[in-house]
């Protein structure tokens, strides 16, 4: 079950009023509106609240000349600012931040559906809080919206009591009390939201909303009473879904470990019935190392040429590959390790024919022996190759301790044998999970 587009389907049902049923008692949102328009101006009269910028009307929104959808009788679409007391940004001139400090200093890493993420938090000087505070101050209860950067549209609401300071790439709104601001949380949580504010993001380099941007947003804005019993209904979904999140999640656990336990049984002989005889076979191997197995090598130097460079992203499928015209030819079907970076010890098959990505080496496995069980016996080392890698700046490949990992002296039919066993067993258990 994907557990996200099901969440997105809530909310989508949510923010069209299709959740839960409408109430013709309801205080139409219209009154609403002029009832927050009456406070704001009251709070401005008193000092307490700034007057914000003339309101863009709903046709300069980043929706374009026209609304998303219609809404139901008794809602209405507004600008976003009519909404809330204040839409601002952290300082825009990165202070210096120490480990421990007199105030926290919030940026877009500690924002988190869940609320501010206290990991990794760093702290600024009194003097710079007082400055960045005089213009946004973030409280109990406000959404924190991140608007630069890789995760633009990660928001959430503020849970911090203690006074903070935030970054530009954090938006700080402020709603008015007159509304239920988890339901505002969660419109701008939904793919239309979403999907909208991504495909409005501008920059070079790092892409970003712009305040003025957010201040064009438009927001259906269904009475009160309906937007506390939407708001219920959505969390009433959302514990169920987690719960099935929780249950995939220890069910993973559950299948990586018993995979873990496979390759340990299949490794020391006792997974198979034709392994029970390890080490007396007359055909096994002696017991040797990958040093004497696998050789780390590099592709044929060629020029004028052109091919996908195949680098880490590639191979995992997040970019389509750079083509080069010159480079270290590997041919389609070739294995490729990893031997920097966090991964190292991570081996891939070249899909195409193509050049050597800078932090891959060929792995070459002796034909004498069975390539799938190398492999396997390869993977069974990663947690112990990736704890033991070695560089500073850029960690690198433990090529030592991989050349002397230990090949157990199990013949090539045993290889084969021990291969297709663990493989049947892990589709099984791959099943399980779904």
């Amino acid at each position: 079950m994907d557990t996200k587009k099901l969440r997105q389907k809530i909310l989508d049902l949510a923010i069209h009023g299709k959740l839960v049923p409408q109430d013709p008692n309801d205080e139409p949102a219209s009154v609403l509106l002029e009832r927050i328009k009456a406070e704001k101006e009251q709070l401005i009269k008193e000092g307490k609240i700034k007057r914000q910028k003339k309101s863009a009307s709903s046709d300069t929104s980043h929706y374009g000349n026209a609304v998303p959808f219609e809404v139901p009788e008794g809602w209405v679409w507004c600008n976003i600012t009519e909404i809330t007391y204040k839409i601002t940004d952290g300082t825009h001139h990165s202070p210096i931040s120490y480990p421990r400090g007199d105030y926290m200093y919030v940026t877009a890493k500690n924002i988190k559906e869940s609320g501010v993420s206290l990991d990794n938090m760093t702290f600024v000087t009194s003097e710079v809080f007082r400055d960045v505070f005089s213009r946004c101050n973030p409280e109990l209860g406000d959404i924190l919206y991140i608007k630069d950067g890789a995760t633009t549209g990660v928001v959430t609401i503020n849970d911090i009591k203690d006074p903070f300071c935030l970054l530009s790439s954090v938006a700080l709104i402020k709603p008015s009390k007159s509304i239920d601001r988890k339901y505002l949380l969660y419109y701008l949580r939904s793919s239309t939201c979403y999907s909208s504010v991504r495909e409005s993001m501008k920059g070079v380099g790092i892409t970003r909303v712009t305040l003025k941007q957010i201040e064009n947003w438009v927001v259906p804005i269904p009475p009160l009473s309906e937007q506390k019993r939407i708001v219920d209904e959505v969390e009433k979904w959302f514990v169920q879904i987690d719960a099935i999140e929780q249950d995939s999640s220890d069910l993973k656990d559950a299948v990586q470990k018993a995979k873990s336990k496979i390759l340990d049984l299949a490794l020391s002989g006792r997974l198979t019935s034709d392994t029970s005889h390890y080490g007396k076979n007359d055909e096994s191997f002696s017991e040797t190392t990958l040093g004497d197995v696998c050789k780390l090598c590099d592709g044929e130097k060629i020029t004028g040429k052109d091919y996908t460079n195949m680098d880490v992203k590639y191979l995992r499928g997040t970019k389509s590959g750079d083509m080069l015209h010159s480079g270290k030819f590997v041919p389609a079907g070739s294995l490729m390790i990893l031997v920097d970076g966090e991964n190292s010890g991570e081996v891939f098959t070249a899909p195409i024919d193509g050049y050597q990505g800078s932090t891959f080496k060929i792995l070459d496995i002796d034909s004498k022996y069975c390539k799938e069980f190398i492999l396997l016996l390869i993977h069974s080392n990663r947690k112990s190759l990736r704890e033991n890698k070695v560089g500073s700046a850029i960690p690198h490949l433990n090529k030592k301790m991989f050349k002397e990992i230990v090949v157990p002296s199990f013949s090539y039919s045993e290889q084969c044998e021990i291969s297709k066993t663990v493989q049947n067993y892990y589709c099984i258990l791959d099943s399980i999970v779904g």
